[in-house]
């Protein structure tokens, strides 16, 4: 089998380059045509002109996309395209009903969706170890699951599709909660006169320690904000969260106060730095108390 991925952000460049140093890879295809065209001479895969072209010539499309709106754009493109039984792993992260529809669109053009939305950064999409959560037929998961071997370390069915994604929201909940605690406490650190890089290293060894302060919490010691995960795209997820949250008639104070901070953070310039740059905000809130 032969897989085509559409999408080469942060996430879609290191599942391609992985695929494509397995000798999976047929091609690829990215709204930056450049940016397509350039990788797929580096790696000796094929630039599809679009996204049609490129489903017609494999048998497993992997697409990662920003936003609910660019996949159904890239499903509808697809609809006629696809051969019998071939495959969209979808590991975006949008809404659980943006999954359920785009999964019914290719289903009447004889295609299979599963929502596997991914978790570990763009270190993870670059080493191949990723951890997927997938919605979808089990026996459509197993029958390409070869074929995500090396761009994930662990690959988990949660049921049908847009369970994956619930799960996913599950994921941005928790990561939500631990970078806010993880910039206060560096930002208590620094008030208190602290070397932060020494308190990274002490405390990434003990009950403390998180994958976003071990791996977020050097570039925080020096104040410094690279993508990572832009804290806009949190700042989409957690709206996904909200949404489905108010649609219950309830709401998470963590979910609240994360979106503000994003506010505030995204008002001042800041909307494609790292979602560790909530430090900022603690940092400055702490030097105003102090000064008080």
């Amino acid at each position: 089998m032969q897989v085509g991925v559409i999408g080469l952000g942060a996430m879609g460049n290191g599942m391609a380059a992985n695929l494509a140093a397995a000798g999976l890879l047929a091609g690829v295809w990215n709204r930056t045509q450049s940016k397509a065209a350039a990788f797929a001479a580096e790696h000796g895969v094929t630039h599809f002109a679009d996204p049609a072209a490129l489903a017609a010539a494999v048998d497993v499309v992997i697409t990662s996309v920003s936003a609910d709106a660019d996949l159904l754009e890239v499903i509808e493109s697809l609809h006629g395209a696809l051969s019998p039984g071939t495959v969209v792993v979808d590991t975006s992260t949008v809404a659980p009903e943006t999954a359920v529809r785009a999964a019914e669109r290719l289903r009447s053009g004889g295609g299979e969706l599963l929502d596997a939305p991914v978790s570990g950064g763009p270190e993870g999409a670059c080493q191949g170890s990723l951890v997927m959560m997938v919605g979808g037929e089990a026996e459509v998961l197993e029958r390409i699951r070869p074929l995500l071997d090396p761009i994930s370390r662990a690959v988990y069915h949660m049921g049908p599709v847009g369970t994956g994604q619930a799960t996913k929201a599950v994921n941005q909940i928790a990561v939500a909660g631990v970078m806010q605690g993880v910039a206060a406490g560096l930002a208590y650190a620094r008030q208190q006169g602290l070397d932060v890089g020494q308190v990274v290293e002490v405390i990434g060894g003990g009950a403390a320690s998180s994958w976003q302060l071990v791996q977020r919490g050097p570039n925080v010691a020096q104040e410094h904000f690279p993508p990572g995960f832009k804290l806009q795209l949190h700042r989409k997820d957690l709206e996904i969260v909200r949404a489905a949250l108010r649609a219950r008639g309830c709401a998470l104070e963590l979910i609240e106060r994360t979106l503000a901070d994003y506010d505030a953070l995204i008002e001042q310039g800041y909307a494609d730095e790292d979602i560790s740059a909530l430090y900022r905000l603690r940092r400055d809130e702490l030097a105003a108390l102090a000064q008080q």
